[in-house]
């Protein structure tokens, strides 16, 4: 032993020193990780057949070892940070030599590559990075930051700090469109960091809130951090619960926790709405606070605004606030009282079978224990009855298809019972209904005819719905019902959208809103995953740069709008007909829909490709390109050489022996604490791919493998890898800002500056520790 340590503990020391070393060259990160694996590999190897490194192993054919096992203890958790006094023998890092460890690492790194990298299960997952990417770079290209962050100054300037608000809220709503941490900093900073320097605002201020807002992106979904934190935490906690599972004699992990052990990417997208809004409003409350109590440090500013119609107070009210909070609680009311709902009829062919148990009770008594010890025993109580029950009636019985007779009526039953109104279509008509009365607050004294027939338009969509339309009416029967007050509609949204356009607010953000909402709303609401989701907005960034080039020009962009209406046509008529061509006796009314979205997709991808060749024209594409291929082989190259260096810390046994050392801790709140204090302190000087593919796979096995809720663990970790962003010295966000700060701007300043928002960063994981509910409620709400 060396110094005392471990031999196991000099190769952790080796591999940190060749890994931070690595990093401090200067040479790619992506390569550089790689690098460390191979060098601290070598060196390793080299002493450890010198005899110089030496493991102290527990001596598991000991008496007292068995003693320990026959007692109950569980060998996971025996070692010897747990049970010094054990007996231990001294063995080399690499028992069957250092040649037996690399023939078994170039077969682990080609599995490993296979499973995580090239053909897994999670490359699917992973190809959202790309088109997020994408999206981000081409929104940061488009100078919407500019527009918004123009347009929120004339808003929120006049309050105290209000400049410093307004880049709060801008960096949300870029967090919201981007998830790109360095796109979203330069470009506040060349934006903003000027127009507050001008208005006499602190250089810290300035600086801090900029750092800051610019790194919600990695939190406020779509966060590349946890797309590839997700793909890895679902891996992690599923393999952790099973081992778990049978660590306590249970078969499985299904069987012991009474549910599947999975988390999804979608689901960590629900989880991390709240604790990004909650930062968000952090950041905004301490700059206003700063400038009450420093107001010549934090001045009011006022703006020259565009010329637009004046809008009096009383107007403001009725039209952005009365109306909407009321078409909005009209819809929760509806919804509450039964009279919208799912008008879906299905039912099935075959009769149901014996509900099962709400917990597996066929279990062995190590199992048995384990259970009532996690669920309590009431639940086990209860558990049994029911199965008691079940055994009572007859045992389990198998489900027989049903009658003609028996689908006829119980159809019938459906339908009467079926709510009058649909939730998709109730809610869509109310979005509209929206959109026409901020459509009428912008412009209060224009004709308000053509909004009138708008929502009568949508008044009379809901009473064909409630009246006439049945839950089994075909949708071309539908559609023709609905086919007036669909033009009256179109009608009052054109004049609502001319409105809107002539309003800059307005203007600025609605399209961006709309993306935003296409792309998480159909994450969020469980419509897809967030691949076809990416695909989509990046689609959708395409149109929406190039119609702000085109505008820029002063050039017509009719083709880009009918790209944009031809994707509105193909979903709805995706979601409203079966468009499955292949399937017998198809309906005229499906033949009729799948060729109309057909179309509608040729016309979409002309104004793709119309839209690709406006931002070729003007040099945008190929420069989105570059970035982008730069980022993803940046990530996926990461995420290759950080497989080799894990394989090489499991070599020889790192890996065990740091879950040894945190598994010998009772309470796996202390042992998450730790793990949470650690990867702070590594967010100092390793950027947050090199946490999440070195770091995290390691600690994984143990902090995924308790009673924690995963979603929290996962969002507490992406909310310390966000503060690793901040952290001075090394801080990634304090570099974007220091290379666009003008001179006047010192190095000092931005650390100085930052603290107090580091200092938010660990107010607000404080917080969520706390009151893990935060995270938990949105996924628990959309999930029931």
């Amino acid at each position: 032993m060396i110094f005392g340590f471990d031999g196991v503990e000099i190769g952790l020391i080796i591999v940190f020193l060749c890994l931070f070393s690595g990093i401090l060259t200067g040479f790619p990160v992506a390569f550089a990780i790689g690098g460390a694996g191979l060098l601290s590999f070598a060196i390793i190897a080299a002493l450890d057949g010198a005899g110089i490194l030496v493991h102290q192993a527990i001596d598991t054919g000991s008496q007292a070892y068995r003693d320990l096992v026959n007692s109950g203890v569980n060998p996971v958790n025996i070692s010897h940070f747990r049970f010094p006094d054990l007996p231990q023998y001294a063995e080399p890092l690499f028992p069957g030599g250092w040649e037996q460890a690399v023939d078994r690492n170039l077969s682990f790194i080609v599995n490993r590559m296979n499973e995580r990298v090239f053909a897994g299960a999670s490359i699917e997952t992973l190809l959202a990075v790309l088109m997020f990417v994408m999206m981000g770079i081409i929104l940061e290209r488009s100078k919407i930051a500019n527009d918004l962050l123009t347009t929120m100054a004339r808003v929120f300037g006049p309050l105290p700090g209000g400049l410093a608000v307004s880049v709060v809220i801008v960096g949300a709503f870029l967090a919201a469109s981007t998830g790109i941490v360095g796109a979203t900093v330069v470009t506040m900073g060349l934006l903003s960091l000027p127009t507050m320097l001008r208005h006499n605002y602190s250089p810290e201020l300035a600086t801090g809130v900029i750092a800051a807002s610019g790194t919600l992106g990695q939190i406020i979904p779509p966060s590349i951090v946890i797309v590839l934190l997700g793909t890895l935490a679902g891996d992690l906690y599923s393999a952790a619960q099973e081992a778990r599972a049978l660590s306590v004699g249970c078969s499985d992990a299904l069987t012991y926790l009474g549910e599947p052990a999975v988390v999804s990417v979608g689901t960590l997208f629900q989880a991390a709405m709240l604790p990004g809004i909650m930062l968000a409003f952090l950041y905004a409350a301490y700059a206003f606070g700063y400038a009450m109590f420093n107001p010549h440090k934090a001045p009011p500013v006022h703006l020259e605004h565009t010329s637009h119609e004046v809008i009096p107070r009383r107007d403001a009210l009725l039209w952005f606030l009365a109306m909407p909070v009321l078409i909005i609680g009209s819809v929760i009311m509806a919804s509450q009282v039964g009279l919208a709902g799912s008008q879906t009829i299905h039912v099935n062919q075959f009769t149901d079978g014996t509900p099962q148990a709400s917990l597996r009770t066929n279990v062995s008594e190590s199992c048995e224990a384990a259970m009532i010890e996690l669920h309590g025993e009431e639940a086990w109580t209860t558990a049994l009855a029911e199965q008691q029950a079940i055994e009572d009636s007859g045992g389990a019985q198998l489900s027989v298809e049903r009658t003609p007779e028996q689908i006829e009526a119980l159809t019938i039953e459906a339908v009467q019972t079926a709510p009058k109104l649909g939730t998709g279509l109730l809610v869509v008509m109310a979005l509209l209904g929206v959109i026409m009365s901020l459509g009428r607050g912008v412009a209060p004294m224009g004709d308000p005819k053509a909004l009138l027939i708008g929502a009568g338009g949508i008044l009379a969509v809901l009473l064909v719905d409630a009246v006439m339309v049945g839950p089994l009416m075909s949708h071309g029967t539908s559609f023709v019902l609905y086919l007036i007050p669909f033009a009256a509609i179109a009608y009052g949204m054109k004049q609502a959208a001319a409105n809107l356009s002539k309003n800059e607010l307005f203007r600025v953000v609605f399209p961006p809103l709309i993306l935003i909402v296409a792309v998480l709303g159909s994450i969020l609401g469980g419509v897809t995953n967030p691949t076809p989701a990416a695909g989509l907005g990046a689609g959708g960034a395409l149109l929406l740069a190039a119609y702000r080039k085109l505008a820029d020009h002063h050039k017509t962009s009719k083709i880009i709008l009918g790209g944009a209406f031809a994707v509105m046509i193909m979903i709805l008529v995706g979601s409203n007909f079966d468009l499955r061509m292949g399937r017998g006796d198809v309906p005229f009314e499906d033949w009729v829909a799948y060729f109309v979205a057909l179309g509608a997709y040729y016309f979409a991808m002309f104004g793709i490709l119309y839209a690709c060749y406006v931002l070729f024209k003007d040099g945008t594409l190929g420069i989105v390109v570059r970035e982008t291929a730069k980022v993803t082989s940046m990530v996926f190259t990461i995420l290759i050489g950080s497989q080799l260096l894990n394989l090489v810390v499991i070599s020889f046994g790192g890996e065990h022996y740091i879950q040894s050392f945190l598994r010998s801790f009772d309470n796996e709140f202390t042992v998450f604490l730790l793990v949470m204090a650690v990867l702070f302190i590594l967010g100092f000087v390793l950027d947050f791919l090199e946490i999440i593919y070195i770091v995290v796979p390691i600690v994984g096995p143990v902090i995924y493998g308790g009673t924690m809720d995963p979603k929290w663990v996962t969002i507490m970790i992406a909310v310390n890898l966000q503060t690793s962003f901040l952290t001075p010295p090394f801080g990634f966000a304090l570099f974007y800002l220091r290379g666009v700060a003008p001179k006047e701007v010192t190095t000092g300043h931005i650390y100085r500056g930052i603290i107090p928002f580091v200092l938010i960063q660990v107010v607000g994981i404080g917080t969520l520790w706390l009151f893990p509910s935060i995270v938990t409620i949105v996924p628990n709400l959309i999930g029931h």
